[in-house]
């Protein structure tokens, strides 16, 4: 039997959402779909459980009736939900058919009280609700009934165990963004989420809490993070309160999703009531991850537990309870423990009582980071957060003891449709400079307590660490009389030399001395193979004018025959072919971890080993920095997570197999707007496996737009000649031959057509013929496929830097001031001669 894939699953939730979208927005449908798919899931893995209960009792001789009262007693179902009759996915799906609406919300409150653990949970959720004058009819959902039918959700049925919880992460996420602003009350990021996990590392034996933790993103990514790295995820506690019921809700039901259902969730202001206390004291914790409400009031009177903000209240009125927000996660921290949350950029400059908190927080040695992270990341709001880092005082490691680390990353994203995103190179960069805590120029600064004293405790991220552009340079003198300017040749000598450009380097009377970082990154330069005497400079672009200047190449007249240049400069065609050599050697060698997945599923292992093997192969080439290079393997692994998932549990046939599926799914779909998101032809399993299709495909598509542009054409050119009597019409069609044409366009969108219909088939054959060890080496190929176009992604990137820059110079001095001005005054001379011959002078 075939496993059901994420892009399946994922198809299946999206279409449940269609059946409702247009009677209500996503904020009020989302609890129906969460509520049925929760039905639909208990009810299967009740059902599996009872079937076995009955089995187990039919092998020791009892009748199937005594076998079957045994299986009704909600004692035998310890380890799953016991699913009330009435609340059954058979009776709702045979049953059901009159006030369809009353009959899932007895279903709902039935589960509930048979299961004390959910209490609260499913109760909010009305299918009976008024939604405007109009309640959701029978027919309605009936259909959602039937289409929640279609697949039956035991883990057994997936392509990798936790399929469902990342389906259901999905469906949160595709909820946010319809949402909009509502979105970000229950929904962080993932991106954001597991750069905040990465910085503070779990691990297993303690315990996590998020005193606002949403739909639980940051609890299941830490717990996902204990797993990949070898933990016992089970051996992980997670703790969480929540404000708004129904978000709580959505969290409880994300837990149990993921097979976490010992996860204490709590239902509560955090600030008013902290609801997790044991001894009468608050629970402390090991790891703090939150993204709490920004900027929100809050009420002193009546807080328990006011011991908790002992360096001040903020005040109750202007939206300032940020603050409160992290002393609240430093009181219920333990020692050694460490606390990591984002804030927005006002708790860090604000003064009154938020700037004596600050001040608190340094003076205690409590923070240890702030990092800054790029605009309109969060759903609900554009403005710019950042990320805190706190522990208790004489917890941080000795080395950064008394220094704040400000690490400035809002130039580092990926720009959206509707928001930004960190991308793995991001938060790979981020999550390195923490760990190493050291100065990287116009990026990340190291700051002594005094330092921040002298600033008045100011915590603007770009007061310390700037990553504002240098001023771009103008030189007055090649402005006027032309040639570029050495020095500003040498300011890029690390970008130039590190796509393999030789750059000369001088004495301050010509460019300035080397510099120490290209001489370090330099291959050449570590070589020998390039001299501080060595003449420039970038290969067929520049010539020598004199000491201080250079020309562009006489052969170079226009703008656009730079980019040619560059490509086919030697050095810069080795560089890269160097990168392309170091990355094949390092395939070959590092393949085989990738084949033995299926025995091992050691994931994390595996991105540990491959992460540290790349960087070790391709960064002496020099082309790439440490963080491209690291971003360039984390970005594969992103991308790919899920089909390593798959492997890892059902083997490179499996694979295959699950790739199929969805393939043939997508061909299948009759929601064109979720069918377009896969298109089958672009699906690396198709390219790979049939090449001649797609070359047939090609060929019949190009053949059919021949003909429909002659058949235009000729049609347009008979409409003119009948316009025009007089018109030569010796070239013109005869109407024998329009019909022709037409007959043969005929028969080519005939041929398309079948040969459209027929991908399916040929798919279905060619992976049935594949061997076990044909459909490994398919599944590798295509891997290394993937990881080489991402290599190239970022080869791209840095050449087109490269052509940048050139490009700024003939921008700035190709044509001198001296040349305009000839110009104009050409211009102004003929402009005279004109008014002159018209008798206006």
């Amino acid at each position: 039997m075939s496993k059901l894939t994420l892009s399946q699953l994922e198809h299946h939730l999206f279409a449940a959402a269609d059946i409702l979208r247009g009677k209500m927005d996503a904020s009020e449908f989302k609890e129906y779909i969460f509520g049925m798919l929760f039905l639909k899931r208990c009810s299967d893995v009740f059902e599996a459980r009872r079937q076995q209960i009955i089995d187990e009792n039919l092998a020791k001789g009892r009748t199937r009736e005594e076998a079957e009262q045994r299986a009704e007693k909600p004692s035998r179902y310890s380890d799953s939900f016991y699913v009330p009759p009435n609340a059954r996915w058979a009776w709702i799906r045979d049953e059901l058919h009159r006030d369809v609406g009353e009959g899932l919300n007895k279903a709902l409150g039935a589960l509930e009280t048979e299961n004390p653990s959910l209490d609260g949970v499913l109760g909010h959720i009305d299918f009976n609700r008024r939604v405007g004058q109009t309640r959701l009819p029978d027919k309605k959902l009936r259909e959602l009934i039937l289409h929640f039918n279609q697949h039956r959700l035991l883990n057994e049925d997936f392509e990798f165990p936790d399929l469902l919880g990342a389906a259901y992460e999905y469906l949160i996420a595709e909820f946010a963004d319809s949402a909009g602003k509502k979105g970000g009350e229950f929904y962080t990021p993932r991106d954001v989420v597991k750069l905040m996990v990465r910085l503070v590392k779990p691990r297993e034996g303690k315990r996590v809490y998020d005193p606002c933790c949403g739909s639980g993103g940051m609890l299941i990514q830490s717990r996902h993070y204990v797993e990949e790295y070898g933990g016992n995820p089970r051996n992980l506690a997670l703790f969480g309160q929540e404000n708004a019921g129904n978000v709580w809700s959505i969290c409880k039901m994300n837990m149990i999703l993921h097979g976490i259902p010992e996860a204490d969730i709590r239902n509560e202001d955090t600030l008013a009531s902290p609801q997790h206390v044991e001894g009468g004291e608050l629970m402390r914790f090991d790891y703090v991850l939150t993204n709490p409400p920004f900027s929100q009031n809050y009420t002193r009177e009546g807080m328990a537990f006011p011991e908790r903000f002992k360096y001040g209240w903020c005040p109750e009125t202007g939206k300032k309870a940020d603050l409160m927000f992290a002393q609240h996660m430093l009181a219920v921290t333990r020692p050694g423990g460490i606390v990591a949350t984002v804030m927005p950029h006002g708790v860090l400059f604000r003064g009154g009582a938020e700037k004596e908190i600050r001040k608190a927080f340094i003076e205690h040695d409590h923070l240890e980071a702030v990092i800054g992270l790029p605009p309109n990341l969060f759903y609900g709001t554009g403005i710019p957060a950042c990320i805190l880092i706190l522990r208790h005082q004489g917890a941080k490691p000795a080395g950064r003891r008394g220094k704040v680390l400000f690490i400035n990353a809002d130039a580092e994203f990926h720009a959206g449709r509707a928001q930004n995103y960190l991308r793995p190179e991001h938060i790979e960069k981020i999550v390195r400079s923490y760990d190493d805590f050291e100065e990287v120029p116009g990026y990340a600064a190291v700051v002594d307590h005094a330092t921040l004293a002298e600033n008045d405790y100011n915590l603007n991220i770009r007061r310390y660490a700037d990553n504002s552009p240098p001023p771009e340079p103008h030189d007055v003198r090649a402005h006027l009389v032309g040639g570029v300017p050495k020095q500003e040749v040498a300011d890029k000598a690390e970008l130039l030399q590190a796509h393999g450009l030789k750059v000369a380097r001088m004495e301050p009377s010509g460019i300035r001395e080397n510099l120490s970082e290209v001489r370090e990154q330099s291959p050449d330069y570590a070589s020998g193979s390039i001299r501080a005497t060595d003449e420039p400079i970038v290969a067929g672009i520049f010539i020598e004018r004199d000491e201080r200047y250079y020309d562009f190449a006489p052969h170079l007249t226009e703008r656009a025959q730079l980019k040619a240049a560059l490509e086919a400069d030697p050095g810069v065609q080795a560089r890269e072919q160097a990168l392309t050599e170091a990355f094949t050697a390092w395939w070959q060698t590092h393949e085989q971890h990738l084949r033995r997945l299926p025995e091992r599923r050691d994931l994390m292992a595996l991105r540990a080993e491959l992460l540290q093997t790349f960087e070790t192969a391709l960064r002496p080439v020099g082309l790439l920095n440490r963080y491209k290079v690291a971003g360039v393997i984390a970005s594969w692994w992103d991308d790919y997570q899920y089909d390593l998932r798959t492997l890892a549990a059902q083997g490179f046939e499996g694979l295959v197999e699950g790739w199929v599926d969805t393939i043939l799914d997508a061909l299948n779909a009759d929601d064109k707007k979720q069918a377009a998101k896969l298109n089958p032809l672009d699906h690396k399993l198709v390219q790979r496996l049939l090449p001649d299709y797609l070359q047939e495909l090609e060929q019949t598509e190009a053949r059919k737009a021949e003909l429909e542009g002659q058949l235009e054409a000729a049609q347009t050119k008979t409409s003119d000649e009948e316009d025009d009597e007089e018109s030569d019409n010796e070239a013109a069609l005869t109407e024998a031959e329009i019909k022709a044409l037409k007959k043969q366009l005929t028969a080519s969108k005939k041929q398309l057509k079948q040969l459209r219909n027929q991908l399916g088939q040929r798919l279905t054959e060619a992976h049935l013929a594949l061997s076990p060890q044909e459909a490994e080496q398919l599944v590798l190929d295509i891997a290394c496929d993937d990881l080489a176009r991402q290599l190239e992604r970022y080869v791209t990137a840095h050449r087109q830097a490269v052509v940048a820059a050139v490009e700024n110079w003939w921008d700035k001095y190709k044509v001198t001031a001296r040349e305009i001005e000839a110009e104009r005054d050409a211009a102004k001379a003929k402009l005279d001669g004109f008014l002159k011959e018209l008798g206006y002078v």
